[in-house]
């Protein structure tokens, strides 16, 4: 297919006013219900917008709100070989997080009221109404990525009902997405939202290569991309420059291994992704065909 220059810069935009305001509306009801929980309200917890809605790279048909609850009454931890607790003063939690979820599962459904709340493996599912949009939302603890002789990285981390730990860095995300953003004259995420709108129509139209690809993994490609594409003028130009140097160099996993996600942090292909090397390689090599590129 051929997308012209116009079709991009439609794909650019965000969610319009209509749609903006039922993030807001979500947003707001979901503090509110953790406000107004007696319990959760002594546990010192911050109710923080993450993923696309708050990097504001979410597109229309992908416009959910992902809401953590952090709490920073108790921390999980990964400490450095050779150190134990001890070694950082680290002492017994007096909550968990299974207790903690469970906290927080009732403060939504007194809220939300029946059938308005589902309990998935990692989140609660707020479901949209005719002035909500759909939300997940993920109770987190407190993260501390101990150094030994440097302060502790820290984001956030939660249990899943069933399954591993998991890990993420939201502030780094968020700050390192804004100072993208003003150094390429705000192109960085209008090229995300032309990606993922993109990948969207591609899904449309049975694409195979489109299956399976998170939007957070389409952010990191572009922020991995290499930033004189956004020197470009046109979309339609910054696109090819992004998906000519992203295919060159996830060609061989030995080109992308030392990769971060966003936040700079984790390792954008390291074994405990959901997506690899190779997935994304092909999902760029079909990107390419999609755009009608030579």
């Amino acid at each position: 297919m051929n997308f012209n220059e116009d079709t991009l810069k439609g794909w650019s935009k965000g969610p319009g006013d209509a749609e903006r305001e039922k993030c807001e509306n979500t947003e707001r009801a979901i503090r509110n219900a953790i406000a107004e929980d007696a319990e959760l309200s002594k546990l010192g917890i911050e109710t923080v917008t993450q993923g696309s809605y708050r990097a504001r790279t979410n597109v229309k048909q992908d416009s959910d709100v992902d809401i953590c609850i952090r709490c920073r009454r108790t921390f999980l931890f990964d400490l450095p070989d050779g150190t134990t607790r001890e070694t950082f003063g680290i002492t017994p939690a007096t909550l968990h997080f299974a207790d903690y979820k469970n906290k927080v599962e009732g403060a939504l459904r007194r809220y939300f009221k029946e059938g308005k709340v589902s309990r998935g493996n990692k989140a609660f599912d707020i479901h949209a109404n005719s002035y909500r949009v759909d939300a997940d939302v993920v109770p987190t603890f407190e993260y501390r990525y101990y150094r030994s002789g440097l302060p502790y990285i820290e984001g956030v981390a939660f249990l899943e009902d069933r399954g591993p730990r998991i890990v993420n860095f939201p502030d780094q995300t968020d700050g390192n997405g804004i100072a993208r953003n003003d150094a390429t004259s705000r192109r960085y995420k209008r090229c995300i939202r032309i990606l993922k709108n993109l990948r969207n129509n591609m899904q449309e139209q049975k694409v195979p290569a489109a299956n399976h690809i998170a939007s957070f993994l389409i952010e990191c490609l572009v922020w991995n991309a290499n930033t004189d594409a956004f020197k470009n003028d046109e979309f339609t130009a910054m696109i090819r420059h992004i998906l000519i140097d992203l295919w060159n160099r996830t060609k061989a996993d030995k080109d992308c291994s030392e990769w971060c996600e966003v936040n700079g942090v984790k390792l954008l292909f390291h074994s405990s992704q959901p997506w690899n090397q190779v997935q994304a390689h092909q999902f760029i090599e079909a990107c390419w065909r999609h755009m009608g590129y030579s």
